[in-house]
Order: C-alpha cells, then structure tokens, then sequence
C-alpha cells in the first residue's frame, strides 16, 4: 500500500475526505480547466473525489495531495496514478492539476517521476499512460521530460487528444 513519497522538494500523500473541499475547488477552478473541452463542474469534481477515494479503498493507490515540503499544510495540488479502461486495455492513468500559484516551479514533473518510478516498480504489469488535450502544451511537455511518446492521438470530447506512453 502506497501512502507518502517525498522527493526532494516535495510530499505526496494519501488523499483524505479532509482535502475535499480544497481537491474539488482545485478540479473545478476556471483557470486550471482552460484546456478541457468541458471543464468541470463542483457536482463533477465531487463524483471524481469519491471515484477517486473507492481508488484508494479497493487498490491502496491512486492520486495524491501534493505540498511542498517545507509546507506540508499547503496543498499545491493532486496528482498520480489510478487503474482505468482505455480503448479496452487496463492501464494506470497519470494525472496532475496544480493550483496557479505552484505553476512553473517543476511540481508536476518531480510529482509525476515519482510516482511514475513507483508504478513501474510496484505494478509492472500495467502500463502508465497520460491522455492530455494537444491544446495543453505545458503538460504534454512534462510528460515528455518523463520519456512519454505519443502513441496515438484521437478525439476526446470533440478535442483532439494525445495518448502517450513511456
């Protein structure tokens, strides 16, 4: 069972119903939805909280809070690996949504090496993929500094998506 990572700047934990609140806030923002076709609703981040805590009761993985080390109580933002079905393949999607104020200090690439680095080791069998809209630059490129290609790019809520694997 996974429950923290630290890396050199960073702790990564288990998410908690306590995170609720600042975890929907954060997947419902305006400013971090500017590149989903749809962006969510609180009504949809709430569903996907509880989609994603059954992750963690079923399995002892899946996203997690993220906060700088030197400020635990902060949460910069969430991200990781959950099991899901992509085109009929059981992968390990990777995630990662950061609030503005943590953006273009390295988070979502140091979060997502470790946990990509903890998948590979502790589930092998299952491949990590990331699906991002090609609209959102920022986050192809951290996927592609952790050695992702794009395998395919396809339409996903009628926006043209890549779906990259290491």
């Amino acid at each position: 069972m996974l429950t923290e990572i630290k890396t050199e700047r960073l702790l990564l934990r288990r998410l908690r119903e306590a995170d609720r609140e600042n975890i929907v806030a954060l997947q419902a923002a305006p400013e971090t939805n500017k590149f989903n076709p749809v962006p969510h609703t609180v009504e949809g981040a709430e569903k996907l909280f509880d989609t994603w805590m059954k992750q963690w009761a079923d399995h002892g993985f899946g996203y997690l809070a993220v906060s700088a080390s030197d400020d635990p109580e902060v949460i910069a933002g969430f991200g990781g690996v959950r099991y899901t079905e992509w085109n009929g393949e059981r992968v390990l999607n990777l995630a990662y949504r950061f609030w503005p104020f943590s953006w273009g200090k390295g988070y979502a690439t140091e979060m997502a090496a470790a946990v990509v680095e903890w998948a590979e080791r502790e589930i092998p069998d299952v491949p990590v993929i990331a699906n991002i809209m090609v609209s959102n630059e920022p986050s192809v490129r951290v996927a592609e500094r952790l050695g992702f290609k794009i395998h395919t790019e396809e339409e996903y809520e009628g926006e043209p998506s890549l779906h990259l694997r290491r």
